[in-house]
């Protein structure tokens, strides 16, 4: 017995809710004609105002037939499932198919729009009819005007207004919105230049439920067209804000609309953004940050630099500190190949200017001749094809990178050089030392030095666990922050022998386990723990030796500290090693064994006289022979050096360099051996096939195909483990002095400080 499935979509585009009965039940009826249910909903020969001779269900009028009882139920069933849940509540003990069709045909009356309108408009207040809300008499059945407005019928909407005038300014429920706002989230630009110019100057300010305006709305969708035709007919929708509060800037700024963003900025106030509400200049100044908008950002910073400092009485933050938690948009983020580098060094970029107060962001102007814009056309695609080109060799994102850094640098130091001129209150109202740690704690080295450099006394504060800044760096393991501690010169002694509220020194907060974020950044669990003595040896050789025997309030020396938290980093560290151990050794041995057996059987065979090879004369023959030799010596150091990974004690010392070492050596020798052994293979196909090319070249192209995926999968593993062991280091011992008026003025501070005690 088979069963079969319907689903409501096979169906009907969408389930029956309460603003969709016309569609549905067209979907329904083509669906019940097809399957030949319809004569159960409409019997024959019945038409339309005739009365039914009976009421009882058909499936009883004709009797207890099983056929039509099944028919019945299919119907039925067809149309329950095509109903939403809550419309599928009242029609649930309903057995008939004809009566649940008359039922929702009843029910889609009493909820009808005009029927709903005229309930609940009947009396409109002022202040409805102030906002848009009038009475069904004026504005007809809504909903039909709300889908005109959403699917873009100018005609459908043109003939609606035709008859109900005042419905332009309507709001529609269940969110308020008139037909402007329907058009412009559905990105009807033709309804809203029709429509704008049916409305007046304060019919367009007219806000939905959200307190959005239709230029808000605009300004999410992004079509800037959209905006301009808004704009030009009432300059002030700029500066209304929705409940959260948003201007339309800002709204913008959220959605990541670049376009709109420089459109809304050029036509926005600077009055209104600086001085007229310094809570809106400030929330867009976030936003374009946050949506690196960086040159919009500058600009708009250079003309209200106190609006960096600013807070957001909403969200209780500014700018400075969200750009504190943004280090991908800083060089100190960045991780380039080398070869990244030097195209980062070479890509030319032009000095930002720094604009003046009657300069805004322009837009382009769009009349042009039609000549002009088939020059731009062309040059338009040119200049496509070229950055295509350039973002498929890598170039473009490293431009586009460099651009970033720049305008963020500049960006920074604007801030910094406003904050400079803070005094105290504003200084920790402003919350420069909140920016400041955040900064730590993302290993934001440029952020770091030019707030030393505005404020000095930024270095010596602490964040809330009471940790400096070197502190804070050693317990985020972001290792280019220490490294500004070797560029402190006479002023590092300040900060080596604090000791914080828990009772631990630095060298207590190097023992700790890193943050999992900082150790995800590591291949390999053997590394991560190379990395973390790496950290202990670097904090243990700047403070003062007596620290290592300090306890804690926990009574834990550092060195203590450090065994009990990293045990199960030792215990993987280990198992990583022996499962890369274990799988080499068995790739070494195979080759071990095919190339001791290759030297006995060469190609050819053997003088029956002699005993020597054949093709001992050959020089394809001395390539084999010497191949064989290295494939079969390298294979073996590279067993040996494995083997000694799986016998090795895994002390917590021994990640430091031995086992690192090893493994070093013994996927170098492996590597080598793979290559030797695939030139053996090579060579002895030469001596065999005698010249014939057609046949060798492929086969030797395919031979270095294992060479190359070797590389590519662990070439990058040595590469690795060789820089972290024998590399110069993830600190920067030799850090020039990178601030010596902050230290100078730094031990004034300290001095004074004294003294007061």
């Amino acid at each position: 017995m088979t069963t079969t499935n319907i689903s409501p979509s096979s169906i009907v585009v969408e389930v029956l809710r309460g603003d969709n009965y016309d569609d549905w039940s067209a979907c329904m009826k083509s669906y019940m004609l097809a399957q030949d249910l319809w004569d159960f909903i409409e019997p024959p020969g019945l038409q339309e105002g005739d009365q039914e001779v009976d009421s009882k269900p058909i499936d009883h009028q004709e009797g207890d037939s099983k056929a039509l009882r099944k028919k019945n139920a299919a119907a039925l069933h067809a149309i329950q499932i095509s109903c939403a849940p809550y419309v599928l509540s009242k029609i649930r003990s309903i057995t008939s198919a004809k009566v649940a069709w008359d039922t929702l045909a009843n029910l889609q009356q009493q909820h009808s729009p005009s029927h709903k309108e005229q309930s609940d408009e009947a009396e409109p207040s002022e202040d409805d009819e102030s906002q848009g809300a009038v009475s069904n008499e004026m504005n007809g059945p809504l909903l039909t005007l709300y889908k005109y407005a959403h699917n873009g019928d100018w005609d459908a909407i043109k003939t609606y207004l035709s008859r109900y005038p005042n419905a332009k300014k309507a709001k529609i429920k269940p969110y308020g919105r008139t037909a402007l706002h329907v058009a412009a989230s559905s990105g009807n630009l033709k309804v809203v230049e029709e429509l704008v110019t049916l409305m007046s100057v304060n019919e367009l300010a007219i806000k939905d439920n959200e307190g959005n305006t239709a230029l808000s709305i605009a300004a999410i969708v992004g079509i800037r067209k959209m905006a301009e035709c808004l704009v030009s007919k009432n300059e002030n929708l700029v500066t209304f804000a929705n409940r959260y509060p948003k201007i339309p800037l800002v709204e913008a700024c959220v959605g990541s609309q670049m376009d709109m963003v420089r459109y809304l900025y050029s036509v926005t106030p600077i009055e209104f953004l600086c001085r007229g509400n310094v809570d809106q200049g400030s929330r867009f100044l976030k936003n374009a940050i946050g949506a690196q908008m960086l040159d919009i950002a500058l600009d708009f910073l250079h003309r209200c630099p106190r609006s960096a400092t600013t807070m957001d009485e909403v969200l209780k933050s500014n700018a400075l500190f969200n750009l504190s938690k943004m280090p991908q948009i800083f060089p100190s983020a960045s991780r380039l190949a080398f070869w990244q580098q030097w195209i980062y060094s070479c890509i030319p970029m032009q000095s930002i200017a720094t604009t003046d107060d009657n300069v805004r962001i322009n837009m382009p102007d769009q009349s042009l001749s039609e000549s002009k814009n088939i020059i731009l056309q062309v040059s338009s695609k040119l200049r496509g094809f070229a950055i295509n080109l350039l973002a498929f060799l890598g170039i473009k994102q490293i431009y586009d990178l460099k651009k970033i850094h720049i305008y963020s640098d500049k960006i920074l130091r604007c801030m910094c050089e406003h904050i400079s001129t803070l005094d105290y209150e504003e200084y920790l109202k402003a919350d420069v030392d909140g920016a400041f740690h955040s900064a730590v704690e993302n290993g934001m080295v440029e952020f770091i030095i030019e707030v030393v450099k505005a404020c000095p006394h930024a270095m010596i504060s602490v964040d809330g666990n009471g940790r400096n800044l070197f502190m804070s760096s050693i317990a985020n393991r972001q290792e280019k922050v220490f490294s500004l501690f070797y560029g402190l010169e006479a002023g590092g002694a300040e900060f080596v022998s604090i000791v914080y509220g828990s009772g631990n020194t630095m060298l207590h907060l190097a023992a700790k386990l890193s943050p999992p974020s900082q150790l995800a950044r590591i291949s390999g669990a053997a590394l991560q723990m190379q990395r973390e003595l790496q950290w202990y040896k670097e904090v243990e050789s700047i403070v003062d030796p007596t620290d290592n025997d300090y306890y804690n309030k926990d009574n834990q020396t550092p060195r203590e500290l450090f065994t009990s938290d990293h045990k199960d980093l030792v215990v993987k560290g280990e198992k990583w090693m022996k499962q890369a151990a274990t799988s080499c050794t068995v790739v070494g041995a195979l080759i071990i064994t095919i190339m001791f057996t290759v030297a006995f059987t060469v190609p050819g065979g053997n003088v029956q006289e002699t005993g020597y090879p054949v093709f001992k004369d050959e020089k394809s023959f001395t390539v084999f022979i010497v191949a064989d030799a290295i494939s079969l010596f390298s294979s073996s150091t590279s067993v040996l050096m494995f083997l000694g990974i799986l016998t090795s004690r895994y002390a917590e010392e021994d990640f430091l360099k031995s086992l690192p070492t090893k493994l070093i050596i013994g996927l170098s020798m492996l590597f080598f051996s793979i290559a030797a052994m695939m030139v053996t293979f090579c060579a002895a196909l030469i001596i065999m096939l005698d010249g014939r090319l057609q046949v060798i070249i492929p086969i030797v192209l395919l031979a270095t195909i294992p060479v190359t995926l070797f590389m590519l999968l662990q070439f990058p593993l040595l590469v690795e483990i060789g820089v972290s062991t024998y590399g110069p280091g993830i600190f920067n011992r030799k850090m020039k002095r990178w601030s010596k008026s902050s230290t100078d003025r730094l031990l004034e501070v300290n001095s004074l400080l004294s003294q007061t005690v």
